[in-house]
């Protein structure tokens, strides 16, 4: 039901402790199938929920794109970290804005669903290859009214990676104030209001790279 593929491979730095992960699907068969692959790659995989205490949750959104769409509320309302697997990269976009952690294809391996939940864990975002185009459209975008400067450009980039502005400050050298100052006029510069449509706007553009 979950067959292999080679698409996905992921190397990262991640924490040694063994996440505890809750499972979401409509369909049982698919949630047992989750939870099977999960015990597999040596993860403690149970039947979860929204609001389940776990250091992740592993969500399949179901294989019709419209129900997958429909439940996106859902994703956002979350307090969990959100490894979301959806059905088509016309979902990619909604997830990642509704604060989706990563993005996979329903039929992922267990492998790179691990290292999608070890990476998110470790504070990364995961975007599967497949569905890049669909977040970094290749025809050009109009300019940014004021383009960022090098610093803002690098503060977005660890925004990207999911780091809050006390450890943007720490790894940067600089102060929380000069971090929230940077955040700010990123979010202005972007036409944005949160952290997360930022980024998603960004990746749009090809400021980053998720």
């Amino acid at each position: 039901m979950w067959p292999a593929r080679d698409e996905l491979a992921l190397t990262v730095d991640v924490p040694i402790q063994t996440p505890e992960v809750a499972v979401v699907a409509d369909d049982p068969l698919v949630r047992s199938a989750l939870i099977s692959l999960l015990s597999t790659q040596h993860m403690l995989a149970e039947p979860g929920s929204a609001d389940t205490a776990a250091d992740v949750l592993v969500w399949d959104l179901g294989a019709d794109a419209r129900a997958a769409h429909e439940r996106i509320p859902d994703v956002e309302a979350s307090e969990i970290d959100v490894v979301a697997l959806v059905p088509s990269a016309s979902i990619a976009g909604p997830a990642i804005a509704a604060g989706a952690r990563a993005l996979l294809p329903r039929e992922t391996n267990g492998a790179a669903l691990a290292a999608a939940v070890r990476a998110v864990q470790a504070g990364l975002v995961v975007v599967d290859p497949s569905f890049a185009s669909s977040l970094i459209p290749t025809r050009e975008r109009e300019p940014l009214a004021e383009e960022l400067t090098a610093r803002e450009q690098e503060v977005l980039q660890q925004l990207s990676l999911g780091l809050a502005n006390k450890e943007i400050a720490a790894k940067m050298h600089i102060s929380d104030h000069t971090v929230k100052f940077h955040v700010n006029a990123i979010l202005s510069k972007l036409g944005v209001t949160s952290r997360t449509e930022a980024v998603v706007q960004a990746a749009r553009r090809g400021l980053v790279i998720l």
